[in-house]
């Protein structure tokens, strides 16, 4: 029997000098992922760290596994590559708002939808960091920054509610200050056959400081904060005193006032129904400007085939029924022509069917 893997937060430090701003959230996330990392009971060489461009793309420097400082936005692209190729890996992405919303947004998208096993880590702080404060795909309407001296005219994305739309099997939010819900919901993405989005609220707070705030204080985050958990009511509040319910007119979600008339409409929070409807309308609940009444926790969690597994099913049906592949026959194909001299005319060139 093989010796029990038992490995430390501090394992997974490297020798680098993490360079972030002082006070800012990435530390928070940094440390949090580092203490979760030895409860995947994996050799360090077993998991890898793939990212983009932008200050929470500095990931990989400081994680003592393999890793990756690839291209902006196509960090989903290039882990794809790598976890279906290498299966015995653990492959993490982790991006930004900036990164993952604006150029790499496609290759996000079709990472979700294939549902490959990847985990991917979509550090949102509502602003451009590295590139020093320009408005990105999640600021508010009205933003001021320097590339939008006179306020944001884009409506934000929602991360979650893309995700969602994407057809992504699990879907979850979390706070960059919350160590003990981060931990948890990383937990549950590394258990995930698939594709996992977390979207992280991490604050920068030298050019968009407070983004968060609402959620972070404890009075107010009491109310503003709506906490998932799977089979249970989704209630929220001082003494739970509110709850959301299903609009009987529309259909939307709405945050009330639970009173013995209307708990019974009280929603119990299923991440498991294979229907996305409900995610997607909880995740629309937080507004974009207040964040009141926004939802953290895992939004959907559902069983999907995964992308990896499927394609290595295929490799091996191919070579069950065609034999070892020839890769030269594959790259020739069958619509191939031999060029020679013909008899009458030695210098020139004829074509003529194989």
């Amino acid at each position: 029997m093989g010796t029990e893997l038992r490995l430390q937060p501090k394992d997974f430090k490297s020798d680098q000098e993490v360079r972030w701003c002082p006070g800012c959230g990435d530390y928070a996330i940094l440390a949090a992922v580092q203490g979760f990392m030895p409860e995947l009971g994996l050799a360090r060489e077993n998991i890898v760290f793939v990212s983009g461009i932008g200050c929470s793309s500095r990931f990989p420097y400081y994680m003592n596994t393999y890793g990756m400082h690839s291209i902006h936005g196509r960090a989903p692209a290039i882990a794809t590559g790598l976890a279906t190729s290498r299966r015995d890996l653990s492959v993490w992405v982790v991006t930004g708002d900036g990164d993952a919303l604006s150029i790499g947004g496609n290759h996000l998208i079709h990472a979700l939808r294939r549902n490959v096993n990847l985990k991917i880590l979509l550090f949102n702080n509502r602003i451009y960091g590295l590139t020093k404060g320009q408005y990105s795909p999640t600021s508010e309407v009205g933003k001021i920054t320097k590339s939008t001296p006179m306020g944001s005219l884009d409506a934000p994305f929602n991360p979650v509610s893309l995700a969602i739309g994407a057809e992504a099997t699990f879907v979850a939010r979390t706070v960059d200050s919350d160590r003990k819900h981060l931990t948890d919901v990383l937990r549950q993405a590394a258990a995930h056959p698939g594709t996992a989005l977390v979207e992280i609220y991490q604050n920068c707070n030298i050019f968009n400081d407070g983004a968060f705030d609402i959620l972070k204080d404890r009075r107010q985050a009491e109310e503003a904060v709506i906490r998932l958990e799977h089979g249970q009511p989704i209630r929220f509040g001082t003494d739970h005193a509110q709850g959301i319910v299903r609009d009987e007119t529309t259909g939307d979600l709405k945050a009330v006032t639970v009173t013995p008339d209307n708990e019974a409409r009280v929603l119990v929070h299923d991440a498991h129904t294979p229907s996305p409807t409900t995610a997607f309308a909880l995740s629309r609940l937080a507004d974009p400007d207040t964040l009141h009444h926004t939802p953290i926790g895992v939004f959907r969690s559902v069983d999907r085939p995964v992308y990896d597994t499927q394609m290595a099913d295929q490799l091996e049906q191919a070579v069950e029924m065609n034999g070892k592949g020839d890769l030269g026959a594959l790259l020739a194909g069958n619509d191939t022509w031999k060029v020679g001299r013909s008899a009458r005319h030695p210098r020139s060139t004829t074509a003529a069917r194989p």
